[in-house]
């Protein structure tokens, strides 16, 4: 019988109003807080408000909301050095995973030297205890508040480090779906998807397990049910509430399950075009899906059990239904506005050029060594090009993809 784990934050607070909470909470675990966040959270009253909660319970605060976009080693850097300076032993951290996994990485760092970039792929071990992070989410998605990793850009090598251990997990996540709804719409879609990428490669992850898979199925089937009504009615309390709830499991399934191929291809995008991640993810899934299905038929329709009705699964294969599932996330795609890289603006010729380089960054991130189906570098390449200017209107076999 196999053995399984499973690794969460020791603490999670969910529900609304939750975020009048953090004073106490913070209390439990120092007295000197570096908040990190960023200058939209600061311009929209999130930074003030839980600095008021935090002070009133007693704690100094000092703050870092430098973080102005995808996080990088120069923001983690100037982020430890206001830690440094007001010798803080708690973090708090609010806004999307960019401020998050700031926090997380200057966590390990203050408490055991160093640049962030010597903990990647292990290279340097974390023997001193992390300071202690306290995580709060204002967009449904990214789930770093759940999760063992932390992704930051290496700026000098244009790569994103996933850097994954214990270490970086937070003590506690705080999630209180009022702080996502005044999340803007193309970031609802964007991050709506990156959890929806959880939830499905964690799902069809050669490494989940029977609990993983528990949380994996959960956010799919909330997220699915709630993504469109969130991003057309950015008010909805109950969509806002479900996305919320969604994004935390499919970042709990994940950070124990470990994503996959769409991730594995997605962090250089980022990198070396800066496409937020959340939109690199939804740009590849469709094709990733494509290319992974035969050997991930029944778990794609396990997928598509939770929204056709009785009627439509009537008869079907479970081929016809994992094939259900990858229409269903093209629609998906179409209804949220998501662009291809054409699309998107990233020039045909300097793609072309980084290719190589990309390919061999996904394959040596590991994601998508835990693919039901591991794709060769070639494939990878091939996989790029047919992203490049994908129709997401468009059903195509590309199971037998080769290199053109």
């Amino acid at each position: 019988m196999s053995i399984h784990k499973i690794e969460m934050p020791q603490e999670i607070y969910y529900g609304a109003e939750s975020l009048t909470k953090i004073g106490e909470i913070a209390r439990n675990y120092g007295s000197k807080v570096l908040l990190v966040s960023d200058a939209m959270l600061e311009k929209n009253g999130y930074v003030d408000q839980v600095t008021h909660y935090l002070e009133t319970a007693g704690l100094t605060v000092n703050k870092y909301v430098g973080v102005n976009s995808e996080p990088t080693d120069n923001h983690v850097a100037e982020a430890l050095a206001i830690q440094a300076e007001y010798e803080s032993d708690v973090i708090v951290a609010i806004g999307g995973g960019s401020p998050i996994d700031t926090a997380k990485a200057v966590s390990v760092v203050a408490a055991n030297g160093g640049y962030i970039g010597d903990y990647f792929q292990n290279k340097k071990p974390i023997v001193t205890p992390p300071l202690p992070v306290i995580a709060i989410p204002t967009t449904a998605g990214t789930g770093s508040e759940v999760t063992n990793v932390t992704v930051i850009t290496n700026t000098k090598e244009n790569i994103k480090m996933m850097i994954k251990n214990l270490a970086f997990l937070p003590k506690v996540a705080l999630i209180d779906p009022q702080t996502t709804m005044t999340c803007p719409t193309h970031v609802t879609a964007a991050t709506g998807m990156d959890a929806l990428c959880h939830g499905i490669e964690s799902y069809i992850s050669t490494i989940s397990h029977p609990l993983t898979k528990t949380f994996s199925i959960a956010a799919i089937e909330l997220i699915l049910n709630n993504i469109e009504t969130a991003f057309a009615e950015g008010s909805n309390v109950e969509a806002r509430t479900n996305l919320a709830l969604g994004s935390m499991e499919a970042g709990i399934a994940f950070s124990n399950a470990s994503v996959t191929l769409v991730h594995g291809m997605s962090r250089p995008i980022g990198a070396m075009f800066h496409v937020p991640h959340g939109i690199s993810n939804s740009m590849l899934l469709p094709a990733v899906l494509e290319f992974t299905k035969e050997a991930a038929v029944e778990p794609l329709a396990e997928i598509a059990r939770l929204f056709l009705s009785r009627d439509e699964l009537e008869g079907k294969t479970s081929e016809e239904l994992a094939d259900a599932t990858i229409t269903k996330v093209k629609q998906l795609s179409q209804s949220l506005a998501i662009p291809n890289l054409k699309t998107w603006g990233i020039d045909q010729t300097e793609f072309e050029q980084a290719l190589d380089k990309m390919a061999s960054d996904a394959i040596n991130s590991g994601s998508p060594g835990y693919n039901p189906r591991v794709p060769s570098h070639e494939e990878v390449v091939a996989l790029y090009r047919r992203c490049y200017d994908y129709d997401f209107s468009t059903s195509e076999d590309i199971s037998n993809l080769t290199t053109v």
